[in-house]
């Protein structure tokens, strides 16, 4: 047993060393975040606690200039920002649009409300790919009617309501073939089997891929574009995107065999997805996108020589790895509890004013995030430690494990880093608490993109008064 100076012991708990607790990890915290010699933390030049002060917690707050330099980088890496697909699916809202359409990128929308938005915040169509397993025939119809760029296939009976659709438009639509490819990549790993059972996409080991390219390519009123894969997440190696572009070139060889090299006109878009890591916690290591790209592009490009095409165009669909280390989540402390565990240790119960209502990920995925104290220094003895929302449920745990000084206070700023993904996105109104406003952040000035829902917005849907 260790017995902490405090009276805390943490026997059996084997909690992580989050080192100087007062010091922001550079690559996990956006790239303009700072510790002033007062203790508060500061974002592109904005004190978090002003940000409080005026906006309320829980806050979002998004480093605009941070989010900017991410689509940079990943625009040059993949030879141009036309290849590089932000999946709006992590985190939308028509500013963040605009952002990504003044980047030069290009977008993914998964639904008729994504596409809506977009549209919007006058959102080229013709820059956007819509993806989806279970598209409506209004989502195609509405997406068609609007120029869309591109429409994913990913079922035989979408293959045939986008092509009734376009024959009704009297347009010919650009698609392109979801393959799955039998790699599973995740983070350090890749597993080179079958991985078939899943929603998505046409299988390549059944012929499927094939069969499903092949009507694309012979309906008169689809224009086959290319083949698209999506093989995991939080990955930081190139190896498993290099093994799923290997494997879907038998079918782009397949094709060129059967049709003839004039097909490559039209048919040169090769789209690895997404999936780029990021780092949520000190210990992880984020992507280096430029080295990961090279290795890809340079791959493909041999692929392509092989067998004697011109090298298709890469496309890629980062949205996690853009957005999510731009923003962090700001709450204020509350009630705090010690309690004693099972295995004889005390832990402390942190409790802030959000929850799994604006970050379900920690629910859903045991998903792990570095929170610090952002409002002054604190230098107190750790303990045991476990971050909390106010929801009415035990499993509404922000940060799960870990060792925090003794002396957080009530009424102390909390903030976790990289929510900027699929946070927002996923939030709710559970027990009625309204979703947080979301504030960017730029050259020391601060302005609200989405306003925090209040008791109006949730009576709104409401459709009857009481009696």
């Amino acid at each position: 047993m260790v017995i902490l100076g405090n009276g805390f012991d943490n026997e059996g708990l084997n909690l992580p060393d989050t080192g100087d607790f007062n010091t922001l990890p550079a690559h996990v915290w956006p790239k303009n975040a700072s510790r002033r010699e007062d203790g508060v933390v500061e974002i592109a030049g904005v004190g978090l606690d002003t940000i409080a002060q005026e906006y309320g917690t829980p806050v979002f707050v998004l480093d605009e200039d941070d989010f900017r330099t991410r689509c940079r980088d990943m625009a040059t890496a993949f030879r141009g920002p036309q290849n590089v697909h932000f999946a709006s699916k992590a985190f939308l809202s028509k500013t963040i649009a605009k952002w990504v359409h003044e980047e030069g990128l290009h977008l993914d929308v998964a639904s008729g409300g994504e596409m809506a938005v977009a549209l919007a915040a006058d959102f080229p169509a013709a820059d956007m790919t819509l993806h989806g397993n279970n598209k409506s025939r209004q989502e195609i119809s509405d997406a068609i009617d609007a120029g869309i760029g591109r429409i994913v296939l990913d079922s035989l009976p979408e293959l045939d309501r986008v092509a009734q659709a376009a024959e009704k438009a009297g347009v010919i639509q650009d698609v392109i073939v979801r393959v799955k490819p039998g790699v599973e990549a995740h983070t350090h790993e890749f597993i080179a089997t079958a991985h078939e059972d899943q929603k998505f996409g046409f299988s390549l080991a059944s012929g499927s891929a094939l069969n499903a390219a092949d009507k694309a390519q012979a309906n008169p009123h689809l224009r086959l574009i290319g083949l698209h894969c999506h093989i995991g997440s939080q990955i930081i190696e190139a190896d498993g995107f290099i093994l799923a572009a290997e494997r879907i070139f038998a079918v782009f060889e397949e094709l060129i065999n059967r049709y003839g090299a004039d097909i490559t006109e039209h048919f040169n878009v090769l789209d690895l997805g997404g999936g780029f890591g990021i780092a949520y916690v000190p210990e992880e290591r984020p992507l280096d996108v430029a080295p990961l790209a090279e290795r890809i592009v340079r791959a493909v490009d041999d692929l392509a020589a092989r067998i004697g095409i011109p090298a298709p165009t890469v496309a890629v669909e980062p949205g996690r790895s853009l957005i999510g280390p731009s923003m962090v989540t700001v709450y204020e402390i509350g009630t705090i509890k010690d309690v004693h565990v099972d295995t004889g240790a005390t832990r402390r119960y942190l409790s802030v004013d959000g929850g799994m209502s604006d970050n379900i990920r920690p629910a859903l995925y045991s998903a792990e995030y570095d929170g610090r104290i952002v409002g002054r220094t604190v230098a107190g003895e750790r303990v045991p430690s476990r971050v909390v929302g106010k929801h009415c449920e035990s499993g509404d745990i922000l940060v799960s494990d870990a060792m925090y000084p003794d002396d957080i206070r009530e009424g102390d700023m909390f903030a976790i880093a990289a929510t900027g993904a699929y946070c927002y996105a996923m939030a709710s109104r559970y027990n009625m608490l309204t979703r947080p406003p979301v504030v960017a952040v730029r050259n020391g000035e601060s302005r609200m993109i989405l306003r925090r829902e209040n008791l109006s917005d949730l009576l709104s849907l409401e459709c009857e008064s009481p009696s």
